[in-house]
């Protein structure tokens, strides 16, 4: 059995500004409609929720289906779905805090290691993005400074925050 990928630093990022920028929303949220890709331990789902998303509209899958049980628990509408294979509908935000490291002989890890480049997984997920999308709907992206390649396609970035660590520095961005 797989485990659940626990909050790390980056997810703790991803939070502190995915919250920000639905808060920025005011008035718009009782109707958005948010997805989460790669749900794990149901951390962005409490903070969509907490941001004031209604819980109706928060929707969110994992490959992992222990993560899925721990988000129904949690009271949140998930299912299993590698990326969008089971996913209906558009959304006003996607978030996704992908697998973005290289491949390395010390970290094959599928929840963390995004392939050879570490965007094998990310430009997969950016590609099927597109029909997820309301019209002015927004993907917010975290990536690491590792991750090579990235394939933007036709989408617009904004670069919503920075964070250096150690060893990379994390990047969030708001792509339309």
């Amino acid at each position: 059995m797989k485990e659940i990928y626990l909050p790390e630093e980056d997810s703790f990022f991803l939070s502190e500004i995915l919250e920000k920028e639905l808060l920025r929303l005011s008035n718009e949220k009782s109707e958005i409609k948010v997805l989460e890709i790669g749900c794990g331990s149901g951390i962005q789902l409490e903070t969509i929720k907490k941001a004031g998303i209604k819980k109706q509209n928060i929707f969110s899958c994992d490959i992992n289906s222990q993560a899925v049980k721990h988000c129904k628990k949690l009271g949140f509408n998930s299912i299993k779905s590698n990326l969008f294979e089971k996913i209906k509908g558009k959304f006003d935000i996607i978030t996704f805090n992908p697998p973005y490291l290289p491949e390395n002989k010390f970290d094959k890890e599928k929840d963390t290691t995004g392939g050879k480049t570490g965007s094998e997984i990310i430009n997969k997920f950016l590609k099927q993005s597109k029909s997820h999308l309301t019209k002015n709907g927004k993907i917010v992206l975290l990536v690491s400074s590792h991750t090579k390649k990235i394939n933007l396609g036709k989408y617009k970035k904004r670069l919503l925050g920075k964070k250096k660590l150690f060893f990379e520095e994390l990047r969030v961005w708001e792509l339309k």
